[in-house]
């Protein structure tokens, strides 16, 4: 009897001990199902969250506005120039309203006497650099060109130019222009690599020239570098500074033995201020840029 009963429970033993490691797997199932059912949001948020980090802030529109058709090149053009002379008209208007313009002048506009009295046919052009140069041209079409005079002094233990204010206002008030002729001055454009004290000598030289010219009775025309060498056709030049010196030559050829340097490029600039402000220009065909 007891070897029956050992024998009939063998079996259920056996099976006991092999359903043992089916449950707990069964149960280790349920806890990993568990698990990822609870992560499953936190993933998608976070894919979420980083699809839109990556994804762009906004969608482009599409324009539904209707563009009309551009004009044809010949109405672009007079247009374009129709434009330029509306600018100009109310740039001449403004002129005489500027403080700043009518201060460059000892000639009071509301004085008739003084504005009759201002001489014609002179022209005066200035190159205030210490390297430029000051010209005179008479209404006879006589030329007369002066060095600028500068003295040297030291600059943070390096000698440098600077401008010599007696020598230039000994040297307008010999000139045979008389008090009223307009001064055709070239305006202070430094350039970025020139640094501070370059940008400020080029101030200090521009507005001592003005204030010389003014104090000597002259009437003083700043003019933009750009707008004289266009006028003359020297825009966008490899070599400005020796087709300035042609284009001088050419236009006062009895200059051309003193214009024959490069360091004469300021004389020839300041001839053709004085040139520009008298409205001379170049013959056709014989001046041929760099």
């Amino acid at each position: 009897m007891a070897a029956a009963a050992a024998a009939a429970g063998a079996p259920s033993a056996a099976a006991a001990a092999a359903a043992a490691p089916a449950a707990h797997q069964d149960s280790m199932n349920a806890l990993r199902s568990a698990a990822l059912r609870r992560s499953a949001p936190h993933w998608a948020t976070a894919a979420a969250a980083a699809s839109s980090f990556f994804s762009p802030p906004f969608r482009p529109r599409r324009c539904r506005c209707h563009r009309a058709p551009a004009p044809p090149a010949a109405a672009r053009t007079a247009r374009s120039r129709a434009d330029a002379k509306a600018r100009a008209k109310l740039l001449m208007q403004a002129e005489p309203r500027d403080p700043w313009l009518a201060s460059l002048s000892l000639l009071p506009a509301e004085d008739s006497a003084a504005a009759d009295a201002a001489p014609t046919g002179w022209a005066i052009g200035v190159d205030p650099d210490t390297s430029g140069a000051v010209a005179v041209l008479s209404p006879d079409g006589s030329s007369q060109v002066f060095d600028n005079p500068f003295v040297h002094i030291v600059v943070s233990e390096v000698i440098r130019k600077r401008l010599d204010t007696k020598s230039i206002i000994q040297l307008l008030r010999g000139l045979d222009a008389p008090p009223g002729t307009t001064a055709y001055i070239e305006k202070s454009s430094p350039f970025p690599t020139d640094g501070k004290l370059g940008w400020w000598s080029t101030g200090f030289s521009y507005g001592l020239w003005i204030a010389s010219l003014v104090a000597s009775g002259f009437s003083v025309v700043p003019v933009a570098s750009q707008t004289w060498k266009a006028y003359f056709g020297l825009s966008r030049s490899e070599s400005p500074k020796d087709d300035s010196r042609q284009a001088a030559s050419i236009l006062f050829p009895d200059k051309a033995v003193s214009l024959k340097l490069k360091k004469h490029h300021g004389r020839a600039e300041a001839l053709l201020l004085a040139a520009y402000g008298k409205g001379l220009m170049l013959p056709s065909g014989k001046f041929s840029r760099t």
